[in-house]
């Protein structure tokens, strides 16, 4: 038997399998015997019916026809190995001769398509250059890191004033689409810049004092609305500003288990390093 294979397309395939006629005899034999066990033929015993008697009473073609039947699978497995194939789907069979005539003693020729596993070829990896963010800490990356510590124990004070960024405010607000109200919302604390919010808020709070209103118009994130322009009309009720304690050795003792602020700032430069790290990996990881 030889196979050859076609390239269709990256993962899919046309195997040629040619089996030669000395080869697909035994086939048909076996075949005609086990055909000549189904069959009562008068003055023959079952299994013992002789090939030419078979092939008068029911066709030498249907003879053949069981013994390819019974035989592709392995020649297609036989071919597959040979050809290092690793199939991902059923095949699709096309036989294209058969050697169906007494006396024809030509080749077995079927046609084989299905889908494989590509071939995947990995690159060198010493070819490869990534470039990915310092992991270098600087003083500006560990103050920034203690403030967001002193952040969680601020305190919020009112304060008489309009609103700025990174002020908390007490807010009603209401949504509505074309006249209609759709949403409502009384007593929220919200801190102005955080945009956890609708878009626009931030720009429309800033500068409000306690007590004013106004209007703007945002996308409706959610619900039956979604993506509509929305006509928001918002309300400050408080402002808020967040008072951080001092960075200080008492606040250190209060917010870790350090004695010092230059033991706690010298921990948070190594948890820096580390997070910068980690995310170089994963940058390196995501380039590659």
């Amino acid at each position: 038997m030889k196979s050859s294979v076609e390239i269709l397309e990256p993962t899919k395939v046309k195997v040629t399998i040619e089996v030669p006629f000395e080869e697909f005899k035994p086939a048909i034999e076996r075949s005609a015997k086990e055909i000549g066990k189904q069959v009562n033929i008068p003055g023959f015993r079952k299994g013992h019916v002789p090939t030419r008697v078979l092939e008068a009473q029911f066709g030498r073609g249907a003879i053949v026809e069981d013994a390819v039947n019974n035989s592709l699978d392995g020649y297609y497995s036989e071919a597959v190995r040979e050809n290092d194939l690793v199939p991902m789907s059923q095949p699709e069979v096309d036989v294209t001769a058969v050697p169906v005539d007494r006396g024809d003693e030509s080749d077995l020729v079927f046609a084989v398509t299905v889908d494989v596993r590509p071939e995947i070829v990995i690159p060198d990896p010493a070819g490869i250059t990534l470039t990915v963010d310092s992991v270098a800490v600087t003083d500006e990356d560990t103050e920034e890191r203690l403030t967001s510590l002193r952040e969680r124990f601020g305190t919020l004070k009112d304060v008489e004033r309009a609103a700025a960024d990174g002020d908390f405010v007490t807010i009603d607000m209401t949504a509505e689409v074309d006249g209609e109200e759709i949403d409502s919302v009384s007593g929220v604390s919200y801190q102005i810049g955080s945009g956890t919010m609708l878009d626009g808020i931030d720009e429309a709070l800033v500068g409000l004092s306690a007590g004013e209103t106004t209007e703007f118009t945002s996308k409706i994130a959610g619900g039956e609305h979604e993506g509509e322009d929305g006509d928001v009309t918002v309300t400050v009720e408080a402002v808020q500003e967040q008072e951080l304690p001092e960075a200080d050795d008492d606040f250190a003792q209060l917010a870790s288990e350090f004695d010092t602020i230059d033991e706690l700032k010298d921990d948070l430069r190594e948890q820096v390093a580390k997070d910068k790290q980690t995310n170089q990996v994963y940058a390196a990881r995501d380039q590659l």
